[in-house]
């Protein structure tokens, strides 16, 4: 199977090092006994903004960062996971100019979603908008056709700008289906062997509903992706923020799933030094997941833990990491905030600096994550223990800049001297090569102000434990020989 159950990275192709070779060569020379569980590659391909999430196509590299050879070179040795945004593409791509050019006369004009595709008349109802989950204050943008003169509106769910520069593709064309199965066959002869669906939740337009996440026509379409997925040997992770209930229909029909929620989980724990949720999620959470503490986006809030959290209690922890230094993303529709118009969506920051640059603290959190079953993923900033990065900010305009800084060679070389990093490359590797995590997993009975987790099988067993009040972590462990050990991570 390709998901391996060991230690991920996640990377932008020119984040170690400024290119796909740079980051081959860091891979190799720092981390080649690291990431066994391999690396996800966030989009490589020529993209027109959201740093590569609006890509023109996914037949090509963006040059800038190498080339095709230079991905298989890296999934010689590591299995690598891309990004499909699955619902948009790009407007600057061939497909949507040619349509901006001769309109509906364009052979591409079927990949997108023209208004009269959802309402009969094409005019937009707002009875129909007010129950969508918008991303945006409307789900559509308009152009005007070179070719006519003609003002078209086309159904765009994700974008900061207006028009929005990604632009939503039509599941029910068969150019579209024709266009991922391409697709997918060029990830298959680079060595790609995992499939991130990007927005997934999005692809399913039908009014009278929230348009995300509608079933059962989801269900059908993402059947459909595993089925071309499955042809060439590539497995799917869907990404679906969503609620948990959500979450465990994917995992129930065998798909893998983000856990979303542990990030927000283990930082409530380690600030307010209350195990108590975190404890009782982790005895119903499914086992199939890729699990994570940070990404390029930011800390999932709502409606990832909507029903899980209590909202008086996540806008002290959201308020201590804007004390901090984070920034906050929120919802736009009225409808999917929380409670009293809670509407966090994300809390942007680097892990390391949300938790107050506390090296315990962040170890504690790493061991809490990296015993929780499921494919360990850790974020590049996060593996060298990165802080908020405020001139990225300034630089681009762009808040999620704070955790997306790029390191030079030396920038990695200093940040391997950092004793925090060296203590979590000692846990990466115990968590890649102690046997017991391929086994069974317990939440141990523990105080409110501690968290005690344990894996075992055969003569193999490990047990975490987190000390909240002092910080203090310790695995205790059968060593090869059988005997009793222990370390503090």
């Amino acid at each position: 199977m390709p998901a391996n159950n060991q230690v991920q990275l996640i990377t932008y192709p020119d984040s170690l090092g400024g290119d796909l070779k740079s980051l081959n060569s860091v891979l190799t020379t720092h981390f080649s006994d690291i990431f066994k569980g391999g690396v996800h590659i966030l989009p490589p391909f020529p993209s027109s903004g959201d740093r590569g999430f609006a890509p023109l196509t996914y037949l090509e590299i963006e040059q800038t960062f190498g080339a095709w050879d230079d991905v298989k070179a890296i999934g010689e040795k590591f299995d690598i996971l891309v990004d499909l945004m699955v619902n948009h593409i790009s407007r600057k791509s061939a497909y949507f100019q040619d349509f901006l050019k001769r309109g509906r006369e364009s052979e591409h004009a079927d990949l997108f979603i023209t208004l009269d595709k959802v309402w009969k008349d094409g005019r937009p109802a707002q009875d129909d908008i007010d129950k969508m989950f918008l991303r945006r204050p409307l789900p559509y943008s308009t152009f005007t056709i070179e070719s006519t003169g003609e003002d078209v509106s086309v159904w765009t769910t994700f974008g900061k700008e207006n028009p929005s520069e990604q632009i939503d593709l039509d599941i029910k064309s068969e150019k579209v289906r024709q266009l991922l199965s391409d697709f997918f066959a060029n990830f298959s002869k680079n060595n790609i062997k995992i499939v991130r669906l990007d927005a997934v939740g999005f692809v399913i337009k039908k009014l009278g509903t929230s348009c995300f996440f509608v079933e059962p026509e989801i269900f059908d379409f993402l059947d459909e992706m595993k089925r071309l997925a499955d042809s060439h040997g590539i497995e799917l992770l869907p990404e679906v923020h969503a609620h948990y209930d959500i979450q465990k229909k994917l995992s129930d029909r065998g798909y893998w799933i983000y856990d979303f929620i542990l990030p927000f989980a283990v930082l409530d724990t380690l600030l307010n030094r209350s195990s108590e949720q975190l404890t009782e999620y982790l005895k119903v959470r499914p086992h199939r997941q890729f699990t994570m503490l940070d990404c390029h986006d930011g800390i999932p809030v709502l409606p990832d833990l909507r029903g899980f959290i209590d909202v008086a209690d996540a806008r002290k922890v959201v308020d201590t990491c804007v004390s901090r230094g984070s920034t906050l993303s929120l919802i736009v529709s009225d409808e999917h905030k929380g409670e009293g118009g809670f509407d966090v969506h994300q809390i942007g920051g680097t892990y390391y600096s949300v938790l107050g640059k506390d090296d315990d603290a962040y170890m504690a959190g790493r061991a809490i994550q990296f015993f929780a079953p499921g494919i360990p993923q850790v974020y590049y900033v996060g593996l060298l223990a990165g802080e908020n990065d405020y001139e990225a900010v300034k630089a681009t305009g762009e808040n999620r800049a704070m955790n997306r800084h790029n390191y030079t060679l030396e920038e990695i070389e200093s940040s391997l001297r950092k004793d925090v990093v060296q203590r979590l490359l000692e846990l990466i590797r115990f968590r890649n090569d102690y046997p017991a995590f391929d086994g069974q997993f317990r939440v141990l009975d523990s105080a409110k102000d501690e968290v005690r987790l344990s894996w075992e099988k055969g003569a193999s067993r490990c047990t975490l434990f987190v000390d909240l009040a002092s910080m203090k972590t310790t695995i205790e462990y059968v060593d090869d020989e059988g005997k009793p050990a222990s370390y503090r991570v």
